[in-house]
């Protein structure tokens, strides 16, 4: 058997070129001016500025769509951090969103009941109805599919959200429906809520700190299964109330 020779070095000297990304541009003079009024109201609002780090890149996802580069730069010049500072803080949460984003972020619960209940089937049928992949966005820019762990909404499983608003009770059929009517430009209202549905940059500017001005966008009610676990603790708080408390004689009570 003989040995495959080692091929030589070669002489040649091709330059190695680092492929450095740029610098972001900052925002255009007058979106700038608007932002930075902006910014001091909600910063105004902490003893703190660093705290109003949160609020910011929401008001940046409200403009952008998503936390870009220039928006992170912007958030660390209100602030005084760096870069680094807040790519971390951005990069951390799930709802600050790094790619663009759809006019309606729908969220999937694949989570254990939400699972058991029928969420994994509702995923899949958003993806093969939609024809994309969870994390992907419809040519159109409408809707961007992602499947969530939990949405802290187990009485209602399984439930799917659109930016951020609740829907209970969801199945294929529905969840189908529900993403047809997004895409058509029809007003949709959460299972929560009594206000329609507003899009994502909108959804932002509200989580930013600012006026929900849609009426009745605060107008929902807990539901019956929200409620079951209140209604549980004060029917026995009252029947422990009620016990007839019985002296043994014995210097205590029973």
């Amino acid at each position: 058997m003989t040995a495959e020779p080692i091929p030589a070095p070669s002489t040649s000297h091709e330059p190695i070129v680092l492929q450095l990304s740029r610098r972001p541009a900052p925002y255009p003079p007058q979106r700038q001016q608007e932002l930075r009024a902006q910014a001091r109201t909600i910063i105004d609002r902490y003893p703190q500025s660093r705290s109003a780090l949160l609020p910011l890149l929401h008001l940046v996802q409200s403009v952008d769509g998503y936390v870009t580069g220039t928006g992170i730069g912007f958030c660390a010049e209100q602030l005084g951090l760096t870069d680094a500072e807040v790519t971390a803080v951005a990069t951390f949460y799930s709802m600050y969103r790094r790619t663009p984003t759809g006019d309606y972020h729908v969220g999937v619960c694949t989570n254990t009941l939400c699972a058991v209940m029928g969420g994994d089937e509702i995923l899949a049928e958003l993806a093969r109805h939609l024809e994309l992949a969870p994390g992907e966005t419809t040519p159109d820019g409408a809707i961007t599919l992602e499947h969530l762990e939990c949405n802290a909404a187990c009485d209602y499983a399984p439930v799917v959200m659109v930016n951020w608003e609740f829907f209970d009770n969801q199945t294929p059929d529905s969840a189908r429906a529900l993403a047809d009517d997004l895409r058509s430009g029809r007003e949709v209202t959460g299972t929560r809520s009594g206000a329609p549905v507003c899009t994502f940059r909108q959804t932002a500017r509200v989580l930013a700190g600012f006026p929900d001005t849609r009426d009745g966008a605060n107008a929902g009610e807990p539901g019956t299964p929200t409620l079951a676990g209140l209604r549980a603790a004060r029917d026995t708080e009252s029947r422990t109330t009620e016990e007839p408390r019985h002296d043994t004689g014995k210097g205590d009570r029973q």
